[in-house]
Parts: C-alpha cells; structure tokens; sequence
C-alpha cells in the first residue's frame, strides 16, 4: 500500500510537471498584427484564445505583409502571422519554407481573398442574364456614370492597389470605350467605399472594382462577376497586371491564398494543442465581412471585434479548440 502511494503521488506529480511544461513552452508567443482591418481582428482573437485556453503570454506587434514574412524567415521573428498573403511575396515564402523556417499551418480564410468587378445583389435579381464582366458591359444603361449618363461607368480602386492596375487593363481588353462605359477614378478607398454606399441606398446601378474580405461587403449585398474565360498565369504576369502594357486580354481573377504562417522554432516548442488550434481555425469571407461591417459601425477595435465573435458565434469557433478550452474560452467572456 505505501509503494502504491508513492506511485500515485509520483504519478501526480508528473502529470502536474507535465501541465506546466506544455504551458513553459508558450509562455512567450509574439503575433504579428497587420495595418488592416480583418487581420488586426485576427490578430486579438488569436490572442484571446492562446491566453485564455493555452496559457500563452502573447505580445502583439505592428507587422506588413514584407517586412513580417520576412523577418520570420531571416530571424524567426514574430512568431504568428495569422493573415498571411502569401502570394504576394511568394519567393519569401517558398525560401522559408524550404530551408525549414517557416511552416504553414492552414487557410486564415477558409475560401480564399477574393477580388474583381461587383454589382449590386438587387441588379443582379433583377438582372439574372448578366452573369459576366461581358454581360454587365452589353448593358450600360444600367450602370450610367455621374457625369454623362449617358454612358456607363466602371468605378476604379484607389491609386496605388495592384487591382486598379488590373481593373484599367480589363477595361481595355473588353473594349469597355468602345461599349459606351467610361472608366472612373475614384481617387481613394473612402471614396470608392462612399460611390458603393450611395449607389445601394439609393438602388442605383454600380460596377466596379472591390475585394473581400472588407466591412463595405458584409454591409451591402454584392455579387462578384465571372470572368467569362479561365485564369491565365502567363498573360496575367505579362500584361493584365502591367500597367503600360498595350494588349491586354481577358482573363479570370486569381484567389490570393490567405494563410497562417508560423516560424519552425514556434511550432517545436509550444504545446501541440496550440499549433492544432492554428491548424484548424480558419473563417470564411462571409463571416469576416459581417464581422468587420459590426466594427465599422460600432467603431471597434481588433479586441472589441474579437470578442463580439466569441459571444456571438459559438457554433463557429467551438470546432476550433477541445471542448476544455472552450470552456476556459466562454469562462474568460
């Protein structure tokens, strides 16, 4: 009877050695929190979480796309990147993982980011026949521009975005000018976000250039175009993404891949419960765009948004974690 206390007090003890390793080993976990909206939401929750149920003592910093992937490859700092666009620092990324200093852990958005030419949910019921970019074009009287009505109007990004590069070369392919369209600038996010605003709550016609996930489509019902052919990598690269190049042709949108990125040196130390959990949690545009829509109109912090989500959509991240830590979870709000 003495051996057997003394084996289950060691047992005990093990098991209690035990807990404390898997918590030593995140103790310190730095995240990296981007200048944008859906990933600074992301960001917070991810540090709620491997607070709350993980023990982890998370620090979060400012990163960038650029800068972030490529100090965790060069210095395996922060460890988190929890929005990753990957592709669009994709020699970053492969050296990373290549060499062993990077891992991927899953899809931040489940379906991909997602960007192209839009129209209102309520010209597209009204409208079932146009389906594609070419369809909208055969129909300017519906979309008709502020200055010359005319004429049709293609609402532009802001200066400075890749897809206002590839919005004014799409134009040109489908001979948007030549359809009786004109295309606008609109000079800026605010300003591209107010022509979608005013045109919806007046159940106007719009079309133009947008992208997912954002706050502007889980406010108003927007359905994205087809393209009307497949994507072509080798014509994308060489012109429809070239601003001075002269011939563009059409061509389909590719989904940016949108992923969770973690240095090697985190994922061996921390507990296996951690990286499960990034493996697993994963969300889709439309739940992020209702999310950020909720912030934008109640002005709310990354924490704020966190928090709102766990209250209000436990279906959801429930599969993300054990059912213990869902309880330390819904314990913590």
């Amino acid at each position: 009877m003495k051996k057997l206390a003394r084996f289950a007090c060691l047992a005990i003890g093990l098991a209690a050695a035990g807990t404390t390793a898997v918590q030593a080993q995140c103790r310190d976990v730095t995240i990296a929190r981007m200048n944008w909206q859906s990933a600074e939401v992301l960001a917070s929750l991810d540090k709620f979480i491997l607070e709350k149920a993980y023990g982890c003592d998370v620090s979060v910093i400012a990163g960038d796309t650029v800068p972030t992937l490529t100090s965790m490859v060069e210095k395996s700092q922060p460890d988190i990147a929890p929005e990753g666009w990957v592709d669009l620092v994709p020699q970053v990324v492969n050296r990373g993982i290549s060499e062993g200093k990077l891992v991927v852990t899953g899809n931040a958005l489940s379906d991909g980011a997602t960007q192209g030419w839009f129209i209102p949910k309520y010209i597209a019921d009204a409208n079932p026949d146009i389906k594609t970019i070419a369809d909208a074009l055969r129909r300017p009287e519906l979309f008709p521009a502020p200055e010359d009505r005319s004429k049709g109007a293609v609402f532009n990004g802001p200066q400075g975005f890749g897809g206002t590069v590839v919005t004014t070369q799409l134009f040109k392919a489908h001979s948007g000018d030549r359809a009786g369209f004109v295309l606008i600038d609109t000079g800026s996010a605010a300003g591209l976000d107010g022509s979608i605003a005013r045109a919806n709550e007046r159940k106007a016609g719009w079309l133009g250039y947008y992208w997912s996930p954002t706050s502007i489509l889980g406010r108003y019902a927007m359905v994205r175009l087809e393209f009307g052919t497949p994507h072509d990598a080798a014509e994308w690269a060489r012109c429809n993404t070239k601003a001075d190049c002269p011939d563009p042709k059409p061509n389909a949108w590719p989904t940016d891949r949108v992923q969770t990125l973690v240095t090697a040196r985190f994922a061996e130390r921390t507990g296996q419960p951690v990286v499960d959990y990034l493996k697993t949690r994963s969300w889709s545009n439309a739940t992020v765009n209702r999310l950020l829509a909720w912030m934008t109109d109640n002005q709310a912090t990354g924490d704020d948004g966190a928090k709102y989500f766990l209250r209000n959509h436990k279906d959801i991240w429930t599969k993300w974690v054990s059912p213990e830590a869902a309880k330390k979870i819904q314990a913590a709000l």
